[in-house]
C-alpha cells in the first residue's frame, strides 16, 4: 500500500466561441507525486521563493505561470526540471465538442475530467492505495459544487473501489504542488495555442501523457 498524491489544473477557458483571448483548448493536467519527493518539493519551492524574495522578486503573490515575470518563471522551471514526479495533460479543442458535451460548464468539465482519468488512473493506483486528489480551487461557490460533483461522479467510475481516496479543493496559493500543476499545464497550453515550446521543453522529461483527445476529429461546430 503506498500514498499517492494528484495535485490537478485546469488550463483555458469554457467560452464556446471563437474571438479575442479566447482559449482554443481547454486541458486538465494532473501531477503525480509519492509522499517523500512531495515533501522535497514543497521544501525546495520554499526556499525558491525566499530567494526570489530576497531580490526583489515574487513579492506580492504565489507562484502562478500566467502572471509571473521572465525571471520567476524561469527560475521555477529550472527547480520544476530538477524535481521527481510525473505530469500527464489531455487537451480538448473546444471547437470539436459536440453541443451535448458542452451544454453546459460542468457537462464539459466531467468530459474531459473522464477521458483523463480514464487513461491515467489504472497507471498510478494499485490497489489498497491511499489517494489524496487535490484540485485547484476555481469559479464560484455554485461553480465549485458543480465540479465537485463532476469530479465526484469520474473518480467513482475510474479509480477502483479498492483504492482509498479522498478529493480536497484547496486554492492555488496554499500548496507549492498546484503552483507547480499550474507551471506544467501552462507550459502544454501554450505550447499547443502559441507554438512556444520554450517552457515545455524545460519540463518535457517530466511528461509522460500528452493527449489530444480530439485530435482525429474534422468537425468543428463553430
Amino acid at each position: 500500500m503506498a500514498r499517492r498524491f494528484l495535485f490537478s489544473d485546469e488550463s483555458g477557458d469554457l467560452t464556446f466561441t471563437k474571438g479575442p483571448n479566447i482559449s482554443r483548448y481547454f486541458a486538465v493536467g494532473t501531477l503525480v507525486i509519492d509522499e517523500p519527493e512531495l515533501r522535497k518539493l514543497r521544501a525546495t519551492l520554499a526556499a525558491l521563493r525566499d530567494e526570489l524574495a530576497f531580490r526583489n522578486h515574487g513579492l506580492d503573490s504565489y507562484f502562478h505561470a500566467t502572471d509571473d515575470p521572465y525571471d520567476v518563471r524561469q527560475a521555477v522551471f529550472g527547480v520544476l526540471s530538477s524535481l521527481d514526479f510525473q505530469f500527464d495533460v489531455t487537451l480538448l479543442e473546444k471547437s470539436k465538442a459536440q453541443p451535448h458535451v458542452r451544454q453546459d460548464d460542468a457537462t464539459f468539465f466531467r468530459y474531459a475530467w473522464y477521458y483523463h482519468l480514464n487513461w491515467i488512473a489504472p497507471r498510478i493506483f494499485d490497489p489498497n492505495d491511499e489517494a489524496l486528489i487535490v484540485a485547484a480551487e476555481l469559479g464560484t461557490k455554485k461553480t465549485r459544487k458543480a465540479f465537485r460533483g463532476a469530479i465526484d461522479a469520474v473518480l467513482t467510475q475510474c479509480i477502483s473501489y479498492r483504492v482509498k481516496r479522498s478529493l480536497a479543493f484547496w486554492p492555488c496559493a496554499s500548496d507549492f504542488a498546484l503552483q507547480a500543476a499550474d507551471y506544467c499545464t501552462w507550459a502544454v497550453t501554450r505550447k499547443r495555442e502559441r507554438g512556444d515550446h520554450t517552457y515545455f521543453d524545460m519540463i518535457q522529461s517530466k511528461i509522460r501523457y500528452e493527449y489530444d483527445l480530439w485530435a482525429a476529429g474534422k468537425t468543428h461546430y463553430y
